[in-house]
């Protein structure tokens, strides 16, 4: 041991040695103008850091963030649009996370799709196997859609692993709680959207299967159940979308700020926000802006805030909220502020669920709005965690066919018509018209809304194909790019996304990986497979 320490101490040192003789032989072959060049420095003063990283790989605490979709086109697209958001030119930027020093591609495929969908990503990322599309908490042996086959099949997830070690544990979405990427955290289910009984077959609710909202409010009873003698306290923080799903569909139980003449969809009767404040009576059960900011995180042990009927709002769109609801940046403060009162550590996950549905609709204004939202949310847990005890890593599920294309100018509107170097005029396609840096390659189409919520576009026809532009501002917010491919909502991709990592653990963060090695980079982190 003492041998192979006193190895890498010289390794360092010969390195830091290297750059320095490099940088004498830099001084001295390599022109001034090159050298004193910020390009150079900047490039020399990353490499020095990267020279100086530790090599701690066990961690108190793991924050997981997942951007929905988003894919490496969107991370550059979203860094541009926000440097140019702060006066910038825009490329030269970086979003937070893309400053973190360990970097890995991650294959997303699924066991039966090239093209994969969040249930079999996150549930891959959440047990460490890859399965099929459209399941949760299952391995591959699962029948889509066949309550009996969830038995045998189930697959136990870091969350429930962190639970059983004493952890505690968190869960926030922008989209409904019981969405695919938050549901593969704590639920076991043949069929991602059985969100609720209504959404379910008959037979499977005859046959014993429980539906997503009700493995969430019952997943205290349900782990100890499936492990005897184990003592877990529930999860700490749930705060998302999807109230709906969690009320009887009966207007008496409409929340203040419901937009439906019913809110809620369950069809058995139940109330299962109310069952969830029967198991945890000194838990905070929030629904707005307002209760939220009330909560006390000295003293709250269990919060569940529920803030829209169905997913939260884009966030171009939250201030338009009927009752308010809490930023993501806001959400993933007050959860890290509950969840560190545990002396033993926390596992969080954290889920920007929107990226995603900005690029279904078509609209990468709301798509990239919302990766910059992602980007502040994590900057803000930085600021708050020591990074010598929590690994921070992030990542997406899958990628959007959505492309960064022709030859615009640096610092052209990354929304905007592609103007071309030299030029301030729009540049011509082939066919005489002007053409947009961005675009989907399948989709609803273009589209010219006067509102910033993209999930008005489905209230319009199909519009792919090729359109005059000439006469439309595209860096307008209701504006949706261009589709080759007509499509009822733009679909995922199956090309490699990224993870950014740091902390203690991060440096297995490299290479190109199996999506599923997530859950070993968390599980070697908090060691959580020992208990």
């Amino acid at each position: 041991m003492k041998a192979s320490r006193a190895t890498n101490k010289w390794a360092a040192k010969s390195s830091i040695l290297a750059l320095a003789v490099s940088a004498s032989l830099h001084a001295s072959v390599l022109p001034e103008h090159q050298t004193k060049s910020q390009w150079f420095t900047d490039a020399q003063a990353n490499i020095s850091e990267k020279l100086t990283l530790n090599n701690q790989l066990k961690a108190k605490n793991v924050i997981l963030f997942v951007g929905d979709g988003m894919g490496i086109s969107t991370l550059t697209s979203s860094r541009i649009l926000q440097g140019q958001q702060n006066g910038q030119s825009g490329e030269e930027g970086y979003l937070s996370f893309e400053k973190f020093n360990h970097t890995a591609l991650v294959k997303t495929y699924n066991v039966d799709a090239q093209t994969p969908d969040s249930a079999g990503t996150m549930t891959a990322m959440m047990s460490g196997i890859k399965t099929d599309v459209g399941v949760i908490g299952v391995d591959e042996d699962i029948e889509r859609g066949n309550c009996a086959t969830v038995a045998g099949n189930e697959v136990v997830t870091a969350l429930e692993l962190a639970e059983i070690k004493g952890l505690s544990t968190g869960i926030i979405s922008t989209a409904r709680i019981t969405h695919a990427t938050p549901a593969a955290t704590y639920a076991k289910s043949a069929d991602r959207n059985w969100e609720d009984v209504s959404d379910m077959p008959e037979d499977a609710v005859n046959a014993g299967c429980k539906d997503i909202a009700d493995q969430l409010v019952n997943f205290e009873r349900n782990l100890e159940k499936r492990y005897a003698g184990t003592d877990v306290n529930g999860i700490e923080v749930v705060l998302g979308g999807g109230r709906r799903h969690f009320l009887p569909k009966d207007e008496t139980f409409n929340s203040a700020d419901a937009s439906s003449s019913v809110e809620g969809d369950r069809t058995d009767g139940r109330d299962l926000t109310a069952e969830w404040q029967q198991q945890y009576p000194s838990g905070k059960y929030v629904t707005d802006q307002t209760s939220f900011n009330a909560i006390d995180t000295n003293t709250t042990k269990h919060v569940f805030g529920l803030f829209n009927e169905s997913h939260m709002q884009y966030e171009a769109d939250r201030t338009n909220d009927i009752a308010g609801e809490p930023s993501l940046t806001m959400m993933t403060e007050k959860a890290i502020e509950i969840l560190d009162n545990n002396n033993k550590g926390f596992f969080l996950m954290v889920e920007s669920g929107r990226i995603d549905h900005g690029h279904h609709a078509g609209s990468a204004y709301n798509a990239l709005t919302d990766t910059i939202e992602l980007a502040k949310a994590v900057e803000k847990a930085y600021s708050m965690t020591n990074p010598e005890e929590t690994l921070i890593i992030v990542t997406a599920d899958h990628g959007h066919v959505f492309t960064i294309a022709g030859y615009p100018k640096r610092g052209n509107p990354i929304l905007g018509k592609v103007v071309g170097v030299g030029s301030t005029e729009a540049s011509l396609a082939s066919d005489g018209k002007p053409y947009t840096t961005l675009g989907y390659a399948n989709g609803r189409g273009m589209m010219s809304l006067s509102t910033t919520n993209a999930d008005d576009g489905y209230d319009s026809p199909v519009n792919a194909g090729r359109k005059d532009l000439t006469a439309i501002i595209t860096t307008d917010s209701g504006f949706h790019q261009e589709a080759l491919i007509p499509k009822s909502s733009e679909t995922h991709s199956g090309e490699d996304i990224s993870l950014h990592a740091t902390g203690p653990g991060a440096q297995l963060a490299q290479g190109v990986i199996e999506q599923n090695v997530v859950f070993h980079m968390i599980n070697q982190a908090l060691e959580l497979i020992k208990e």
